[in-house]
Protein backbone atom coordinates (compact mmCIF):
# COMPACT_ATOMS: atom_id res chain seq x y z
CA UNK A 1 0.00 0.00 0.00
CA UNK A 2 1.43 3.36 -1.01
CA UNK A 3 0.39 6.92 -0.37
CA UNK A 4 1.28 9.77 -2.72
CA UNK A 5 1.51 13.38 -1.63
CA UNK A 6 1.99 16.31 -3.98
CA UNK A 7 4.18 19.21 -2.84
CA UNK A 8 5.44 22.19 -4.81
CA UNK A 9 8.25 24.70 -4.42
CA UNK A 10 8.71 28.09 -6.08
CA UNK A 11 12.27 29.40 -6.25
CA UNK A 12 12.39 33.12 -7.05
CA UNK A 13 16.03 33.70 -7.95
CA UNK A 14 18.04 36.56 -9.37
CA UNK A 15 18.22 35.12 -12.89
CA UNK A 16 15.01 33.09 -13.15
CA UNK A 17 11.92 31.76 -11.36
CA UNK A 18 11.23 28.04 -11.04
CA UNK A 19 8.23 25.93 -10.07
CA UNK A 20 8.92 22.34 -9.02
CA UNK A 21 6.04 19.92 -8.47
CA UNK A 22 7.04 16.72 -6.67
CA UNK A 23 5.29 13.43 -6.02
CA UNK A 24 6.22 12.12 -2.58
CA UNK A 25 5.69 8.35 -2.50
CA UNK A 26 5.19 6.92 0.99
CA UNK A 27 5.34 3.19 1.65
CA UNK A 28 5.44 1.31 4.95
CA UNK A 29 8.94 0.28 5.94
CA UNK A 30 10.64 2.36 3.24
CA UNK A 31 12.12 5.82 2.96
CA UNK A 32 9.84 8.26 1.09
CA UNK A 33 10.65 8.79 -2.58
CA UNK A 34 10.69 12.30 -4.05
CA UNK A 35 9.90 12.18 -7.76
CA UNK A 36 9.89 15.25 -9.98
CA UNK A 37 6.51 15.61 -11.65
CA UNK A 38 6.94 19.02 -13.32
CA UNK A 39 9.55 21.77 -13.53
CA UNK A 40 8.74 25.13 -15.10
CA UNK A 41 11.42 27.80 -15.45
CA UNK A 42 10.67 31.42 -16.39
CA UNK A 43 13.65 33.69 -17.28
CA UNK A 44 12.80 36.82 -15.30
CA UNK A 45 16.10 38.47 -14.34
CA UNK A 46 15.16 40.27 -11.13
CA UNK A 47 18.82 40.76 -10.26
CA UNK A 48 19.24 43.15 -13.18
CA UNK A 49 16.75 45.40 -11.42
CA UNK A 50 17.73 44.90 -7.79
CA UNK A 51 21.50 45.12 -8.19
CA UNK A 52 21.59 48.08 -10.60
CA UNK A 53 18.67 50.36 -9.68
CA UNK A 54 17.76 48.92 -6.28
CA UNK A 55 14.15 48.04 -7.04
CA UNK A 56 12.03 45.59 -9.01
CA UNK A 57 10.65 47.47 -12.02
CA UNK A 58 6.95 47.71 -12.85
CA UNK A 59 7.53 45.62 -15.97
CA UNK A 60 9.07 42.76 -14.02
CA UNK A 61 6.45 43.00 -11.27
CA UNK A 62 3.82 42.48 -13.95
CA UNK A 63 5.76 39.52 -15.38
CA UNK A 64 6.11 38.04 -11.88
CA UNK A 65 2.37 38.35 -11.29
CA UNK A 66 1.62 36.61 -14.60
CA UNK A 67 4.12 33.84 -13.83
CA UNK A 68 2.68 33.33 -10.35
CA UNK A 69 -0.86 33.14 -11.72
CA UNK A 70 0.35 30.47 -14.15
CA UNK A 71 2.13 28.61 -11.35
CA UNK A 72 -1.04 28.72 -9.26
CA UNK A 73 -2.99 27.09 -12.10
CA UNK A 74 -0.32 24.46 -12.69
CA UNK A 75 -0.35 23.55 -8.99
CA UNK A 76 -4.16 23.32 -9.09
CA UNK A 77 -4.04 21.01 -12.12
CA UNK A 78 -1.49 18.76 -10.40
CA UNK A 79 -3.52 18.68 -7.19
CA UNK A 80 -0.75 20.15 -5.06
CA UNK A 81 -1.68 20.01 -1.38
CA UNK A 82 1.13 22.15 0.00
CA UNK A 83 3.60 24.63 -1.46
CA UNK A 84 6.14 27.25 -0.45
CA UNK A 85 7.54 30.18 -2.42
CA UNK A 86 11.01 31.45 -1.47
CA UNK A 87 12.79 34.51 -2.83
CA UNK A 88 16.54 34.96 -2.57
CA UNK A 89 19.23 37.57 -3.25
CA UNK A 90 17.46 39.95 -5.67
CA UNK A 91 14.34 40.26 -3.55
CA UNK A 92 16.44 40.55 -0.39
CA UNK A 93 18.08 43.68 -1.77
CA UNK A 94 15.27 45.41 -3.66
CA UNK A 95 13.91 48.21 -1.47
CA UNK A 96 10.38 47.64 -2.83
CA UNK A 97 10.40 43.88 -2.15
CA UNK A 98 7.71 44.09 0.56
CA UNK A 99 5.48 45.94 -1.88
CA UNK A 100 6.13 43.29 -4.56
CA UNK A 101 5.31 40.49 -2.11
CA UNK A 102 2.04 42.23 -1.22
CA UNK A 103 1.06 42.75 -4.87
CA UNK A 104 1.69 39.10 -5.76
CA UNK A 105 -0.30 37.89 -2.76
CA UNK A 106 -3.21 40.13 -3.76
CA UNK A 107 -3.08 39.45 -7.51
CA UNK A 108 -1.99 35.79 -7.66
CA UNK A 109 -2.89 34.51 -4.17
CA UNK A 110 0.66 33.28 -3.57
CA UNK A 111 2.55 34.21 -0.42
CA UNK A 112 6.30 34.71 -0.82
CA UNK A 113 8.88 34.35 1.92
CA UNK A 114 12.15 36.25 1.44
CA UNK A 115 14.94 34.12 2.95
CA UNK A 116 18.48 35.10 3.92
CA UNK A 117 21.64 33.47 2.60
CA UNK A 118 22.12 31.25 5.66
CA UNK A 119 18.59 29.89 5.40
CA UNK A 120 19.04 29.37 1.67
CA UNK A 121 22.18 27.28 2.27
CA UNK A 122 20.42 25.26 5.00
CA UNK A 123 17.43 24.52 2.76
CA UNK A 124 19.66 23.33 -0.07
CA UNK A 125 21.48 21.12 2.45
CA UNK A 126 18.09 19.46 3.12
CA UNK A 127 18.39 17.73 -0.24
CA UNK A 128 19.87 14.28 -0.82
CA UNK A 129 23.44 15.51 -0.53
CA UNK A 130 24.30 12.68 1.83
CA UNK A 131 23.71 10.19 -0.98
CA UNK A 132 26.57 11.74 -2.95
CA UNK A 133 28.99 11.87 -0.04
CA UNK A 134 31.31 9.18 1.23
CA UNK A 135 31.52 9.35 5.04
CA UNK A 136 35.32 9.41 5.09
CA UNK A 137 35.67 12.31 2.63
CA UNK A 138 35.33 16.09 2.83
CA UNK A 139 33.20 18.13 0.46
CA UNK A 140 32.79 21.82 -0.28
CA UNK A 141 29.27 22.45 -1.53
CA UNK A 142 29.00 25.46 -3.85
CA UNK A 143 25.65 26.82 -5.01
CA UNK A 144 26.06 29.65 -7.52
CA UNK A 145 23.08 31.92 -8.07
CA UNK A 146 22.53 35.19 -9.84
CA UNK A 147 23.03 37.36 -6.77
CA UNK A 148 24.92 35.24 -4.28
CA UNK A 149 26.94 32.08 -3.85
CA UNK A 150 26.40 29.78 -0.88
CA UNK A 151 29.28 27.66 0.42
CA UNK A 152 28.97 24.76 2.89
CA UNK A 153 31.78 22.50 4.08
CA UNK A 154 30.84 18.92 4.96
CA UNK A 155 33.12 16.63 6.97
CA UNK A 156 32.08 13.19 8.25
CA UNK A 157 28.69 13.80 6.67
CA UNK A 158 27.96 16.94 8.71
CA UNK A 159 28.10 20.68 7.96
CA UNK A 160 31.07 22.21 9.78
CA UNK A 161 30.99 25.67 8.14
CA UNK A 162 28.62 27.65 5.93
CA UNK A 163 28.67 31.15 4.46
CA UNK A 164 26.92 33.23 1.80
CA UNK A 165 28.75 35.82 -0.31
CA UNK A 166 27.34 38.57 -2.54
CA UNK A 167 29.03 37.17 -5.61
CA UNK A 168 26.70 35.83 -8.30
CA UNK A 169 26.44 35.67 -12.06
CA UNK A 170 24.16 38.69 -12.54
CA UNK A 171 26.35 40.80 -10.25
CA UNK A 172 29.44 39.74 -12.21
CA UNK A 173 27.68 40.44 -15.49
CA UNK A 174 27.15 44.02 -14.29
CA UNK A 175 30.72 44.40 -12.95
CA UNK A 176 29.45 44.70 -9.38
CA UNK A 177 31.89 42.32 -7.65
CA UNK A 178 35.21 43.89 -6.68
CA UNK A 179 38.49 42.23 -5.72
CA UNK A 180 37.72 42.58 -2.01
CA UNK A 181 34.81 40.13 -2.31
CA UNK A 182 36.93 37.63 -4.23
CA UNK A 183 39.62 37.93 -1.56
CA UNK A 184 37.09 37.35 1.22
CA UNK A 185 35.88 34.18 -0.48
CA UNK A 186 39.43 32.94 -1.01
CA UNK A 187 40.33 33.66 2.62
CA UNK A 188 37.22 31.88 3.92
CA UNK A 189 37.74 28.78 1.74
CA UNK A 190 41.41 28.54 2.76
CA UNK A 191 40.44 28.90 6.42
CA UNK A 192 37.73 26.22 6.54
CA UNK A 193 39.42 23.68 4.27
CA UNK A 194 42.95 23.99 5.68
CA UNK A 195 42.51 21.21 8.32
CA UNK A 196 41.34 18.73 5.67
CA UNK A 197 42.91 16.86 2.76
CA UNK A 198 41.53 15.67 -0.57
CA UNK A 199 38.58 18.07 -0.81
CA UNK A 200 35.89 17.37 -3.41
CA UNK A 201 33.46 19.98 -4.67
CA UNK A 202 29.73 19.51 -5.10
CA UNK A 203 28.26 22.04 -7.51
CA UNK A 204 24.69 23.26 -7.63
CA UNK A 205 22.96 25.71 -9.97
CA UNK A 206 21.70 25.88 -13.53
CA UNK A 207 25.07 26.76 -15.04
CA UNK A 208 27.06 23.86 -13.61
CA UNK A 209 24.18 21.55 -14.54
CA UNK A 210 24.49 22.79 -18.12
CA UNK A 211 28.27 22.27 -18.12
CA UNK A 212 27.75 18.76 -16.81
CA UNK A 213 25.15 17.98 -19.48
CA UNK A 214 27.54 19.24 -22.16
CA UNK A 215 30.21 16.83 -20.86
CA UNK A 216 28.04 13.78 -21.59
CA UNK A 217 29.16 12.12 -18.34
CA UNK A 218 27.07 9.78 -16.21
CA UNK A 219 25.48 11.35 -13.13
CA UNK A 220 27.78 9.66 -10.62
CA UNK A 221 30.97 10.77 -12.38
CA UNK A 222 32.63 14.10 -11.50
CA UNK A 223 34.02 16.81 -13.75
CA UNK A 224 37.75 17.35 -13.40
CA UNK A 225 39.39 20.72 -12.78
CA UNK A 226 41.07 20.36 -16.17
CA UNK A 227 37.72 19.86 -17.92
CA UNK A 228 36.04 22.83 -16.19
CA UNK A 229 39.06 25.04 -16.96
CA UNK A 230 39.11 23.99 -20.62
CA UNK A 231 35.37 24.66 -20.92
CA UNK A 232 35.87 28.08 -19.36
CA UNK A 233 38.46 28.94 -22.00
CA UNK A 234 36.29 27.46 -24.76
CA UNK A 235 33.21 29.45 -23.75
CA UNK A 236 35.23 32.60 -23.17
CA UNK A 237 36.56 32.36 -26.71
CA UNK A 238 33.06 32.46 -28.17
CA UNK A 239 30.80 35.44 -28.62
CA UNK A 240 27.43 35.67 -26.87
CA UNK A 241 25.71 34.99 -30.19
CA UNK A 242 27.88 31.93 -30.87
CA UNK A 243 27.05 30.42 -27.49
CA UNK A 244 23.37 30.67 -28.46
CA UNK A 245 23.62 29.57 -32.10
CA UNK A 246 26.44 26.99 -31.90
CA UNK A 247 25.84 25.52 -28.44
CA UNK A 248 22.08 26.01 -28.19
CA UNK A 249 22.26 27.89 -24.89
CA UNK A 250 19.26 29.92 -23.81
CA UNK A 251 19.85 33.70 -24.11
CA UNK A 252 19.64 34.14 -20.33
CA UNK A 253 22.18 31.35 -19.85
CA UNK A 254 24.63 32.28 -22.58
CA UNK A 255 25.77 35.49 -20.90
CA UNK A 256 26.14 34.23 -17.32
CA UNK A 257 27.59 30.73 -17.74
CA UNK A 258 31.16 32.06 -18.03
CA UNK A 259 30.84 33.98 -14.76
CA UNK A 260 29.44 30.93 -12.96
CA UNK A 261 32.27 28.76 -14.28
CA UNK A 262 34.78 31.27 -12.94
CA UNK A 263 33.31 30.95 -9.43
CA UNK A 264 33.46 27.15 -9.51
CA UNK A 265 37.02 27.21 -10.85
CA UNK A 266 38.21 29.54 -8.11
CA UNK A 267 36.48 27.43 -5.46
CA UNK A 268 38.27 24.35 -6.79
CA UNK A 269 41.61 26.14 -6.92
CA UNK A 270 41.37 27.67 -3.44
CA UNK A 271 40.20 24.42 -1.83
CA UNK A 272 42.64 22.23 -3.77
CA UNK A 273 39.77 20.17 -5.19
CA UNK A 274 40.51 18.18 -8.31
CA UNK A 275 36.93 17.13 -9.04
CA UNK A 276 33.43 18.56 -8.87
CA UNK A 277 30.34 16.37 -8.55
CA UNK A 278 27.08 17.71 -10.02
CA UNK A 279 23.97 16.07 -8.55
CA UNK A 280 20.62 17.31 -9.83
CA UNK A 281 19.63 19.29 -6.75
CA UNK A 282 18.76 22.87 -6.00
CA UNK A 283 16.82 25.21 -3.76
CA UNK A 284 13.42 23.99 -4.99
CA UNK A 285 14.33 20.36 -4.16
CA UNK A 286 15.43 21.50 -0.71
CA UNK A 287 12.20 23.42 -0.12
CA UNK A 288 10.08 20.33 -0.86
CA UNK A 289 12.12 18.12 1.48
CA UNK A 290 12.31 20.78 4.21
CA UNK A 291 8.50 21.14 4.10
CA UNK A 292 7.96 17.40 4.22
CA UNK A 293 10.30 16.84 7.15
CA UNK A 294 9.00 19.87 9.06
CA UNK A 295 12.23 21.88 8.89
CA UNK A 296 10.45 24.97 7.55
Amino acid sequence: MINIKKYAAIDIGSNAMRLLVSNIVEQDGKEPQFNKSSLVRVPIRLGQDAFTVGEITDENIERMVDAMKAYKLIMKIHGVERYMACATSAMREAYNSKEVVKIIEQEADIKIEIIDGKTEAAIIASTDLQEFMKPDQTYLFVDVGGGSTEFSLFADGKIVASKSFKNGTVRLLNNMVNDVVWHEIEKWIHSVTEPYENINLIGSGGNINKLFKMSGKKQDKPLSYFYVHSQYQFLNGMSYEQRISDLGLNPDRADVIIHATRIYLNAMKWSGARNIFVPKIGLSDGIVKAMYYGRI
